[in-house]
C-alpha cells in the first residue's frame, strides 16, 4: 500500500480514513515516531518553539527558568517525553500552579497564570468525542461549545503560532544517520506506518522533503487520535499478530503505545540515538524470525528506562532551582546560537 498524502479536504473531514482502507502488502508492520526518533528535532522544537511562544502569549517571561525547566522536563527528560502539546501544557500548568517557589513568585510579581481548567475541559471533550488533540478539534471544541471563551482562543493561537515556526527551525534538521538505511531494510519485509503526535501536514512535509516517504504507507498524526489508537487500528484492519507489530520510538509513550496494542517495541535512547539506530539492523533480523520477544526486548527496555527520569526534580531532597536550571544551560545555548541567535533566552 504506497503512500498518498491526504489533501486539506480529506484532513479536515476524514482524517482516519486511511487507517480504516489500510491493507496489508507485507508480513510485519512496524510503526515509527518522528520527532526525537526519526530526526533530532526534540530539544529545539520545545526549547525554540514551544517553550518561548507559550511566555510569549501568557506573559510569562518573569518565570523563564521555572516554565523552562518544568516544561523540559516533561517534554524532554521524563516518562512523558513526546506526549501531546496540550497533554504537556496540562502537565505543566498543575506544576506551577502546586509549586510554592513559583506560586511566591508569581504573587510578588503579579502575575496571571493561563487558565487550567479550560486546558482540561478541552482535552475531556476530545476524549468524549474520540478526537484527537489537534488545532482542528480545539476549534471544533470552541465553535460547539465555548464560543464566547476567548482563553480557549490564545491556546489555539499559541498552538498555531507553534505550527508555522516548525517550518524555519524542526523542518531543517536531517534524519539521524542510519535511519534512511534502516528504513528501506525494513521496507523490504513490512509495511510502515508513521504514528505522531505531530500534526499531520508538518509530518508529511518532513519525510517527502528527506526522500523517505516513497518506503511508507501511511502517516497518521494528532488529526487521527493517539499512536496507540493507529496502531490499534492499522493492526486490526491488516490481520497482524502481536509479534508481527513492531514500533520505534524515543518516549515511553510510544513504548506504552505498542504494549497496549501488544506489539513489540525498539527504543532510539534519547542522548545515544546514533547508536540505537546502528544497532538496529541486527534487531530487526531478530524481529522478522521471532527472537526479539523476552530477554532481547527486556534488555533494550532496561537501558531505555534508565535513561527518562520519573521524578520531578523539584520534589528531590536537596533540589537548588538555579543549580537545576544551569544543568541544560548549554544545551539551550547552542540551540539558540545556531537556530535563533537573537532569541530571547535567560542565562544564569
Amino acid at each position: 500500500m504506497p503512500y498518498v498524502r491526504l489533501s486539506q479536504k480529506e484532513l479536515k473531514e476524514k482524517p482516519r480514513e486511511q487507517l480504516l482502507n489500510f491493507r496489508r502488502t507485507r508480513k510485519f508492520l512496524v510503526a515509527i515516531d518522528t520527532d526525537g526518533c526519526v530526526t533530532d528535532n526534540m530539544n529545539g522544537k520545545q526549547i525554540l518553539i514551544f517553550h518561548p511562544h507559550f511566555m510569549e502569549f501568557y506573559g510569562l517571561w518573569e518565570i523563564e527558568s521555572y516554565y523552562r525547566e518544568i516544561a523540559e522536563y516533561y517534554n524532554l527528560f521524563s516518562e512523558h517525553r513526546g506526549c501531546n502539546r496540550f497533554i504537556a501544557i496540562q502537565l505543566i500548568l498543575h506544576a506551577l500552579y502546586e509549586r510554592k517557589d513559583v506560586q511566591d513568585l508569581v504573587r510578588a510579581k503579579n502575575i496571571k497564570l493561563p487558565d487550567l481548567s479550560l486546558v482540561e475541559d478541552f482535552i475531556d471533550y476530545a476524549k468524549k468525542n474520540n478526537l484527537g488533540l489537534g488545532n482542528q478539534s480545539l476549534e471544533k471544541f470552541i465553535n460547539e461549545e465555548r464560543p464566547k471563551t476567548f482563553g480557549l482562543y490564545k491556546l489555539l493561537g499559541w498552538s498555531e503560532a507553534v505550527n508555522r515556526t516548525f517550518p524555519h527551525i524542526s523542518a531543517e534538521i536531517p534524519p539521524f544517520d542510519g535511519v534512511e538505511e534502516a528504513v528501506k531494510l525494513i521496507a523490504q519485509h513490512a509495511d510502515i506506518i508513521v504514528v505522531s503526535q505531530t500534526p499531520y501536514d508538518d509530518l508529511a512535509d518532513y519525510w517527502e522533503k528527506y526522500n523517505l516517504a516513497m518506503y511508507i504507507s501511511l502517516i497518521a498524526g494528532q488529526e487521527m487520535g493517539t499512536k496507540a489508537q493507529h496502531i490499534e487500528l492499522a493492526k486490526k484492519v491488516g490481520g497482524y499478530k502481536d509479534d508481527e507489530v513492531l514500533m520505534i520510538g524515543d518516549a515511553i509513550g510510544d513504548l506504552k503505545a505498542v504494549k497496549s496494542n501488544n506489539g513489540l517495541f525498539y527504543p532510539v535512547v534519547p542522548g545515544g540515538e546514533e547508536k540505537s539506530w546502528q544497532q538496529f539492523k541486527d534487531a530487526f533480523r531478530k524481529f522478522i524470525v521471532h527472537e526479539y520477544a523476552g530477554h532481547f526486548e527486556e534488555q533494550l527496555l532496561q537501558e531505555f528506562n534508565a535513561v527518562l527520569s520519573q521524578k520531578e526534580p523539584w520534589n528531590q531532597p536537596g533540589y537548588d532551582h538555579l543549580e537545576h536550571y544551569r544543568k541544560y544551560q548549554n544545551l539551550r545555548i547552542q540551540l539558540y546560537k545556531k537556530f535563533n541567535p537573537t532569541g530571547r533566552l535567560l542565562i544564569v
